[in-house]
């Protein structure tokens, strides 16, 4: 009888204990409209990599002093939108949005828990120079390719937000990472008008390895495609039905999807628009669009793409907002397939998701960048390379 008690009681204070441990992990996971987001703690000893503004390894002092005294550099004018990632080399892009910025493509090494880090231009300070169209004016986009080549897309415009300076044609540079050779430049001063607002690059290989890039161009609705093996390119004019709702100066986002068979398919939309659509690249690098382009369905927000893992998943959030959602493109368009994978602890926008394939995770580079937009930014953007956190 008494060891019937005791063996009662033990029962009861399990039961007891796993009801706390069940409230506890309530009370430390944040709700969201999508579920319920709980931090990941594979990486919760994991520190960000913190930097603000931008330092830069200049050839000696008396360069960067007279890059200061001339006003070419200006550190708090200087904030990073987009990386990529190899190994443990960081490879940013600084858009020269305003006057100072000395190089407008980096490459800086991971360094978890520090507050600062310095950015080496690449592939070379010749490289970086203003006004000289061999090299870089202002780039606003970059991605690494299944061969370690890395694209950068150049606007050709800098001063963006103060006067704006067409100063070189828009271009797309390829790089080899393994050399920092330059090993293809591709002008698209044909295919692009005065009007033209060049925002994001998508770099895609057709089965017979036929290599192609797209770029979005906001301001004439269209996506340039680019054939390398051909050296020839042409401009997808989007349907009407894709901007409708369109704000004067819109955004528009393109983001690539790999399927397990092979097969991409590429998914675009407005930033302020209702709907969101895709096109698979095959009808794409034909250039034969109409009547192809597929209406997925509404979208419950203003949605910001940020990046995909290069298989099947697209990351977003929406406009304003800190959290950060995947949706598995195989699945449905709808909220519910909408998952939370990271919230920003300080309250800062992530403005890219990328694959670090070194450490099987994903990054997030984030900033205050509405301040930096409004000029707010006291001793410059406060900027972080973070761990992506949550189950993806």
């Amino acid at each position: 009888m008494y060891i019937s008690q005791i063996a009662n009681s033990q029962r009861l204070l399990a039961l007891v204990v796993l009801i706390l441990a069940c409230i506890a992990q309530r009370a430390g996971s944040q709700g969201t409209k999508y579920g319920l987001w709980t931090p990941d703690r594979a990486h919760s000893d994991t520190q960000p990599i913190q930097w603000t503004g931008g330092q830069f390894e200049f050839p000696c002092a008396s360069t960067k002093s007279l890059f200061k005294s001339s006003g070419k550099y200006i550190a708090k004018n200087v904030i990073a939108t987009r990386a990529q990632l190899i190994g443990d080399t960081i490879y940013l892009a600084l858009p020269r949005y305003r006057k100072g910025v000395p190089a407008t493509l980096v490459k800086t090494t991971i360094q978890p828990g520090t507050c600062s880090t310095t950015f080496k231009p690449y592939p070379c300070w010749d490289l970086q120079e203003e006004g000289n169209c061999k090299a870089l004016q202002s780039v606003v986009d970059l991605v690494v390719d299944q061969n370690e080549v890395l694209w950068v897309l150049d606007t050709g415009i800098v001063n963006t937000l103060e006067t704006p300076v067409r100063k070189c044609a828009p271009k797309v540079v390829a790089m080899s990472v393994k050399t920092g050779k330059v090993l293809k430049t591709v002008s698209l001063e044909g295919l692009t008008s005065s009007s033209s607002r060049l925002q994001y690059l998508v770099v895609d290989y057709a089965p017979d390895g036929g290599c192609f890039i797209y770029v979005s161009d906001a301001a004439n609705r269209a996506i340039i495609v680019y054939n390398l093996q051909a050296d020839r390119g042409f401009r997808v004019v989007l349907p009407k039905a894709v901007s409708a709702g369109c704000r004067s100066r819109d955004v528009l986002y393109i983001a690539l999807i790999r399927r397990d068979c092979g097969s991409t398919e590429l998914y675009f939309t407005y930033l302020s628009t209702s709907k969101l659509f895709s096109l698979k690249s095959e009808y794409l690098r034909s250039g034969v669009a109409d009547g192809r382009i597929l209406d997925l369905g509404k979208k419950p927000s203003r949605m910001v793409i940020i990046g995909t893992d290069n298989g099947s998943a697209i990351f977003f959030r929406n406009e304003g907002d800190a959290e950060v959602y995947r949706w598995d493109t195989n699945s449905t368009f709808a909220e519910t397939n909408f998952k939370p994978v990271y919230r920003s602890q300080t309250c800062q926008l992530v403005t890219h998701a990328v694959p670090d394939y070194k450490r099987n995770t994903m990054r997030v580079l984030q900033s205050n960048f509405p301040d930096y937009m409004q000029n707010r930014i006291g001793c410059g953007a406060i900027q972080q390379l973070n761990h992506m956190q949550g189950c993806w």
